[in-house]
């Protein structure tokens, strides 16, 4: 089965752009655009794309907006990553702490871009971790201290999640520990749940504004 994609741009160029490199890839299949966040809900209940490209700033409803919606109104949601002009946007974290699962530079390559969306899909490693890093430095907060103590991970699962804010995928994190993949999907497993995070990325933002994880 292929990857399919709906893409959200305000620009019929950048949308165009997008679906030309995307679609040049034999497992990847754009199933739909649309030009503002406002139209994402239903399209995504219509045509249930795997991943969501979604612009952040859009002229009705904004990707951070757009995001949270598809999150809190649609059953098995797709993941999302959020199409931006500058990594350090502070629109950008928005759309991260609101529930993307990435994001993507205008600017990227076409190799890069097949790239952000195969990672967001397979949600096993996280994109850009050293711009999330740097943005969430920002935020720290004792909210999110508070809230990691609460979670009381194991010392293996406080190992695991320093592994996953460094983008580490679940093959490399077992290759570093000496352990088998499954295991460390189970460390995965326990960890965004105990953090109540959607993903890798809700996680690891946590571990940052939180202070468990250092910026540097």
């Amino acid at each position: 089965m292929p990857l399919t994609v709906l893409l959200v741009d305000d620009e019929p160029l950048v949308r165009a752009g997008l679906r030309a490199v995307l679609e040049a890839q034999a497992d990847i299949t754009v199933v739909g655009e649309a030009a503002d966040g406002a139209a994402v809900v239903p399209m995504v209940r219509e045509l249930r794309p795997d991943v969501v490209a979604m612009d952040v700033r859009m002229p009705l409803l904004d990707g951070i907006e757009a995001t949270r919606a598809v999150l809190r109104s649609v059953d098995r949601p797709p993941k999302i990553v959020v199409i931006t002009t500058f990594e350090n946007d502070a629109y950008v974290y928005g759309a991260l702490r609101a529930g993307a699962d990435g994001f993507l530079l205008k600017r990227a390559r076409p190799d890069e871009i097949v790239q952000a969306v195969r990672v967001v899909a397979s949600g096993e490693s996280l994109l850009f971790p050293a711009a999330v890093r740097k943005l969430a430095a920002e935020y720290g907060s004792d909210p999110a201290r508070a809230a990691l103590d609460r979670a009381a991970l194991t010392g293996r699962e406080g190992e695991v999640l320093r592994l996953m804010a460094r983008g580490l995928s679940n093959a490399e994190i077992a290759a570093e520990l000496v352990v088998g993949t499954e295991t460390v999907k189970s460390h995965v497993s326990a960890v965004l749940a105990k953090l109540g995070a959607r993903d890798r990325t809700q996680a690891v933002i946590a571990a940052y504004e939180s202070g468990f994880v250092a910026p540097s």
